[in-house]
């Protein structure tokens, strides 16, 4: 089955910062823009960074598996060693974690790796990865 490619917008605080986080750092391609807004190629999906600074950042969490998770995020689910590679690139970058890499539900059939950070606006971004990639869905 062919996924169609989902389409997010969101707000950042400066579209420079914007650019180099998720231009650089996360190396997504930048597509079109504006003065008011970029578009980025997240892994083949269209995100859209928008010049609003008071909406940018996150505000609550709520408790998964003993990780207080930001409730408003965004991200991917990527092979594990893609995953794996990506937390190594962050460490080194000195990205500052919300929630360090690491491996959630363990022994259960949603177990699965996981990691947060937030953009230069404070958006919350989640990465994670499946050892086995059909348990996406599995009910605990």
């Amino acid at each position: 089955m062919t996924m169609p490619p989902f389409h997010l917008a969101f707000p950042v605080r400066d579209l420079e910062e914007a650019r180099k986080f998720y231009g650089g750092l996360l190396g997504c391609p930048e597509g079109r823009s504006s003065p008011d807004w970029i578009d980025f190629d997240f892994h083949g999906h269209q995100i859209v960074a928008h010049l609003s600074p008071e909406e940018a950042g996150h505000r609550n969490t709520s408790a998964v598996d003993g990780d207080n998770v930001p409730v408003r995020h965004f991200g991917l689910v990527l092979p594990m060693a893609e995953w794996k590679a990506m937390a190594d690139r962050l460490k080194a970058a000195g990205t500052r974690f919300v929630i360090e890499p690491h491996i959630r539900f363990q022994g259960l059939p949603g177990e699965q790796a996981t990691m947060f950070f937030l953009d230069p606006s404070g958006n919350a971004l989640e990465f994670k990865a499946f050892e086995d990639p059909s348990r996406l869905f599995a009910k605990q």
